[in-house]
């Protein structure tokens, strides 16, 4: 018991090692502006693909995760989707793929693309109160819920996006023994059967990686486990919420657009806003839109009231690179 606990803390300890040298790989030597933030953010969520990975080996309360994800939503903005979503770098790199062919991506239309936004909270609604309003609850049922298991297994898909490329059960594709899986795939399977199943999860990885291929981060537009309740600010007493958010300052804005025309899920309030905190749950804090504004001090990522980031001049290195 022992070893196995040393062998544990000893996995952790590479693990930090290994994302505390990749972070400073990028603060320190990458010297590139527009794209320092970007690789930051890759590196971020590689490491957060090692730990849920990790996290799953584990017989984990899956209603504790998805209520830690939420509750995440409500302080952090779509922090966790930005920079921790196994789904959402999954994306991005079919992005990168896609600029390696210079191939042009394509945008939805504005009110289609707010329409699947505000999709994303009736989709959560069914998946978290239906299973409940068609079963009792009670102290012997109590487990289930916590699993998200027999009238509750239709939970699971709120859990869906953090569905790791290897997973310690049976994936979709096995190979030397190894389980390859893919976000709602087991779902999928459980669903639909083992064969028919299959093709139809053979479908689904084809059809969303060609959609983020055309759309940038284009499951993000409607994925019920980033809804962000961030609407609570509205009411007296959250108006904190949430901590993390965008700031702009509208008298150094020159309404350029590259605000709009890099943003991965096309937010356009961070453009037609005048200033001050920018008050949308689209927004994934990505930070790309700070990171590429030429104007410095324009926009600001800020903690409560503490900046924490804020846009600069990339076209001129800074005294400090």
């Amino acid at each position: 018991m022992a070893l196995e606990i040393v062998g544990e803390i000893m996995k952790l300890t590479v693990l930090a090692t290994l994302a505390i040298a990749g972070i400073l790989i990028v603060l320190i030597w990458k010297k590139n502006l527009a794209t320092k933030v970007t690789y930051l953010r890759y590196i971020i969520q590689a490491l957060s693909l090692v730990v849920i990975f990790y996290l799953f080996t584990f017989p984990i309360w899956l209603l504790l995760m998805v209520g830690i994800i939420l509750l995440m939503t409500i302080v952090l903005g779509r922090l966790y989707c930005g920079w921790f979503c196994p789904f959402g770098l999954y994306m991005d790199l079919v992005t990168a793929v896609r600029k390696a062919t210079r191939i042009r991506y394509r945008s939805i239309p504005d009110k289609l693309n707010k329409a699947l936004h505000k999709s994303r909270y009736i989709i959560l609604l069914v998946f978290i109160f239906l299973p409940f309003a068609l079963s009792s609850i009670s102290i012997e049922r109590l487990s289930m819920v916590l699993f998200f298991a027999g009238d509750f297994k239709p939970m699971k898909v709120l859990l869906g996006p953090l569905v790791p490329v290897i997973v310690p059960w049976k994936g979709l594709v096995v190979f030397n023994e190894i389980n390859f899986s893919y976000p709602y795939v087991q779902e999928i399977m459980e669903y639909g059967g083992e064969a028919f199943g299959t093709y139809l999860s053979y479908v689904f990885v084809a059809l969303t990686l060609a959609g983020a291929f055309i759309y940038r981060r284009f499951w993000c537009r409607f994925c019920p486990t980033g809804s962000s309740v961030a609407i609570v600010n509205r009411f007296k007493g959250f108006k904190w919420a949430p901590v993390v958010h965008l700031d702009k300052n509208e008298e150094k804005c020159t309404k350029c657009g590259i605000c709009k025309r890099v943003c991965p899920v096309q937010v356009t309030e961070v453009y037609e806003q005048k200033g001050g905190k920018i008050g949308t749950s689209m927004c994934m804090l990505c930070l790309r839109c700070v990171e590429m504004c030429p104007y410095k001090e324009c926009l600001k990522v800020k903690i409560g009231g503490k900046t924490v980031f804020k846009s600069r001049n990339w076209l001129e290195p800074s005294k400090s690179d």
